[in-house]
């Protein structure tokens, strides 16, 4: 997830390592723990593979200077693959891989937006039944996290089942808007 992550915001725009981790931990925290000693050799075998390059240097704020990193061609192949791919995932990391997926959707065509949902529609269906079909633990505790379980799940199904009607309603939502909005400039936040 972490270099699916790394190679979503480099196609976005140019980073260091160190801002890199800080727009990891700023948009994707609640998804996977991010640590320098992952973004450095991360950032070293995806410029060793060609997914990326050096395209600058910047002085450090008090320390050495920061390589600068871009995306190439055959990283956004890369991104692109990884963000198609359906691993077998255990349930709490495939969870957590489809939101940094959603966080990307921008990027991606509409046709593939669908499938990706639709693929996590189908999951978490399938995750709901044969939870709802299992016998109930006897513990009053256990039976309070069973339906915590249940809930989360239910509300996961109408969550993906919005989204599908948005995106076939209206397949490119605001997606050129967000694009260009704060793109370049620091009002991410929109009313």
């Amino acid at each position: 997830m972490l270099e699916l992550s790394a190679l979503g915001l480099l196609q976005r725009h140019p980073l260091h390592g160190y801002r890199l981790k800080q727009e990891l931990e700023l948009f994707m925290s609640s998804c996977m723990s991010v640590n320098y000693g992952a973004i450095y050799p991360l950032l070293k075998r995806l410029e060793e593979r060609g997914h990326i390059a050096a395209i600058a240097r910047e002085a450090g704020d008090a320390g050495p200077s920061r390589t600068i990193y871009g995306i190439t061609p055959s990283g956004r192949d890369r991104w692109r693959q990884k963000m198609l791919e359906h691993p077998q995932d255990s349930w709490v990391k495939s969870r957590a891989r489809f939101a940094i997926k959603f966080f990307f959707f921008s990027d991606l065509e509409p046709e593939a937006r669908l499938e990706l949902m639709e693929h996590r529609l189908g999951l978490c269906r399938a995750r709901y039944k044969s939870f709802a079909e299992k016998p109930l633990p006897e513990d009053c505790y256990q039976i309070a996290v069973w339906n915590r379980h249940l809930d989360v799940l239910k509300s996961e199904i109408e969550w993906v089942q919005e989204q599908i009607a948005i995106e076939v309603k209206q397949p490119e939502r605001d997606a050129v808007q967000v694009k260009g909005e704060g793109k370049h400039s620091g009002d991410h936040q929109r009313s």
